[in-house]
């Protein structure tokens, strides 16, 4: 029996991801300009981040409830297994509509195997997870030890970030506007971290040189053993620095490679232009 891997556009995978992995993927809604969008489908996050940047602010919506139930409807139709494999619930309703969904499906047909796996975990951290769990699937594992190795690379996935603006923060409710605006003034970058699925702020760091060194050592004290491990790092429209992160790390840690991808449109409308993320497992993973 096939088992078919299902995850959201908050995982900032890249069309080429879902497609040679076999993925299939579910969009959060961007709302920008009175127009409605699906991530990752008819909207690039290059116009987000420029509209962002004329002072614009971009809204999201969760994927609906009648989106996977097309998909699980699918799955069950063909006898396929489906693993979803969720965005943080913490930071959005997705895993609620399709837990909905599932119900309404296991109503229509009782014996479908639909799992689902609340990942706590958000863009390319995310991504990571369903990266793995698709090739554990290719390789021919079992639902359940594709679940179980997913479940503990969730919660091993470290998740450090920076912000270049701390206006698209306060924007999104995460600092005060009086933080923002002195941050903003004194060239403050905050570090911050998610734990139980939510974002926590760190550290404040003046200047991004001092902010980009700062990430490589917490990559150091939270993590056992990175030789041969692969690291994320996801940019919004600064891919440059992203190389240049990624060369530090495979010189400094000695890691078997570090993969880049854009932020798309859902995670960046909260975090603007800028942004720079690091995703690695605290523990080896094998």
């Amino acid at each position: 029996m096939t088992v078919k891997i299902i995850a959201d556009s908050a995982s900032d995978l890249s069309q080429a991801d879902f497609s040679s992995l076999n993925i299939t993927r579910v969009s959060l809604s961007v709302l920008l300009n009175e127009e409605t969008y699906l991530d990752g489908e008819n909207i690039e996050p290059l116009l987000v981040y420029d509209q962002m940047r004329e002072g614009h602010s971009p809204k999201t919506s969760q994927v609906t409830p009648d989106q996977f139930e097309a998909v699980f409807r699918q799955c069950a139709e063909n006898n396929d297994t489906c693993l979803y494999l969720a965005f943080s619930s913490a930071l959005s309703g997705t895993y609620q509509s399709a837990t909905i969904a599932k119900e309404a499906v296991l109503d229509e047909y009782p014996e479908a195997d639909i799992r689902l796996i609340d990942t706590l975990c958000a863009s390319f951290g995310y991504g990571l997870i369903v990266k793995e769990a698709a090739r554990l699937a290719s390789a021919g594992q079992t639902i359940d030890q594709i679940i179980a190795q997913s479940q503990y690379y969730a919660e091993h996935m470290e998740h450090i970030f920076t912000v270049d603006d701390l206006e698209y923060l306060y924007r999104g409710g995460r600092v005060s506007k009086t933080a923002a605006f002195m941050g903003t003034l004194l060239k403050i970058k905050p570090i911050l971290h998610v734990a139980d699925g939510k974002l926590i702020p760190l550290e404040k760091i003046r200047g991004t040189k001092k902010a980009y060194k700062r990430l490589l050592d917490m990559m150091e004290e939270r993590s056992v053993d990175l030789k041969n491990q692969i690291i994320g790092i996801s940019h919004s429209d600064c891919l440059d620095n992203a190389e240049m992160l990624a060369e530090q790390i495979k010189e400094r840690f000695d890691v078997r490679d570090v993969e880049i991808r854009m932020i798309g449109s859902a995670i960046g409308s909260h975090t603007g232009p800028g942004t720079i993320a690091i995703f690695f497992p605290s523990n080896p993973m094998h």
